[in-house]
């Protein structure tokens, strides 16, 4: 049986049901769904997602890839995307999986390595920015993911077993043709970590109005060293993440908080009803109330892929 069917099988035996499933094992989640899906916009943050079954594409800005069976997807930096599931049916699902980045684990093997990634040229199909790749999955990878998740069905052995699976998942990303996005969130002082600093900032304060100039320092860089780096690790604008930020929290409290829209605008930092109502149906496709009217009808088709 080739390994993604492998793989494909062992999901489909943890998560029965459509959507995302949580495991025993930490920072490892299952997901299923049984037909397309609506896109999703979320803030995704730093993962390695793997599909053993059906479809997907994701958006970052206006650069789409698409990646399916035994491919994967890196994120390094907290990336506002549009993911959406284009590829699942009730006999062939959508399987794949999520394992969010161990930091400390993933500093402890830079070190050891010891070596310098291969910096190569950027493929627009498998790269849009410094923050997020896709590639081919190599069978060493393919199979460190199968043992991971077949310890779901020995929860005595995963304790014990999982960190070191996860160590050499992480390995095998670092010896991978995208292992340069991963060394750039360990290294100090370099142009991701400052991008950091100032994603982290508009994080904090994205409901206010803000100078580039405030952000640069925040970041310490100059504004025009911002402008350029922030570009190539997420493939927009400051401005551009920071209106990302305000619509998807003001979805949030739309959906959640049973908050009229424009209360909702308001409290993200919008002064203009009608331009925040305008800017929300531009990025989810209908303005705020039919938006959320849609998101209660079919959650499942909404969920998070």
């Amino acid at each position: 049986m080739p390994q993604h069917e492998s793989l494909a099988r062992l999901i489909a035996q943890h998560a029965a049901a459509d959507g995302v499933h949580a495991t025993a094992i930490p920072r490892l989640s299952l997901i299923r769904m049984s037909t397309p899906t609506e896109p999703l916009h979320c803030i995704h943050q730093p993962a390695l997602c793997i599909i053993a079954q059906g479809q997907k594409q994701i958006m970052l800005c206006d650069q789409l890839l698409d990646y399916g069976p035994s491919k994967y997807l890196i994120v390094s930096v907290d990336l506002p995307v549009t993911g959406q599931v284009v590829g699942a049916t009730p006999e062939q699902p959508y399987l794949g999986l999520k394992l969010d980045l161990n930091l400390s684990m993933l500093s402890d093997l830079v070190l050891a390595i010891n070596r310098a990634p291969d910096i190569r040229a950027s493929d627009p199909k498998t790269s849009c920015c410094m923050g997020l790749g896709v590639s081919e999955t190599s069978p060493e990878l393919l199979e460190s993911a199968i043992r991971l998740v077949s310890l779901l069905e020995n929860p005595d052995d995963a304790p014990f077993l999982a960190p070191l699976i996860e160590r050499e998942i992480l390995y095998r990303l670092l010896r991978s043709e995208h292992a340069s996005i991963l060394h750039q969130i360990l290294t100090p002082d370099n142009r991701l970590q400052s991008v950091n600093r100032a994603i982290g900032w508009i994080k904090e304060n994205f409901a206010k109005p803000f100078s580039i100039e405030r952000l640069a320092a925040e970041a310490r860089m100059s504004t025009s060293s911002l402008h350029e780096h922030f570009r190539d690790v997420t493939n927009m604008s400051p401005l551009q993440y920071q209106k990302q930020m305000r619509l998807q929290e003001a979805r949030r409290l739309i959906l959640t908080e049973a908050v009229d829209a424009a209360t909702a605008g308001h409290r993200v930092g919008y002064d203009s009803p009608s331009q925040f109502s305008r800017e929300y149906r531009r990025q989810f496709g209908a303005p705020p109330l039919k938006d959320v009217s849609r998101l209660r009808a079919a959650p499942e088709r909404f969920a998070e892929a």
